[in-house]
């Protein structure tokens, strides 16, 4: 996870899922909708996923 992706996801949560593909951007969307910290929380785990 590099400095950029963190910072990307705190400011703009979606964003920083890019790479990650359609189905995470969609989640991570939704939640960001209900709240600044629910999308930023999701981001930030589907970042640190070593799976993916």
């Amino acid at each position: 996870m590099s400095f950029w992706r963190v910072l990307l996801a705190i400011l703009c949560p979606p964003l920083s899922v890019i790479g990650k593909g359609c189905g995470s951007i969609v989640i991570v969307f939704l939640l960001w909708l209900c709240g600044w910290v629910p999308g930023t929380i999701a981001a930030l785990i589907i970042l640190n996923n070593p799976d993916r």
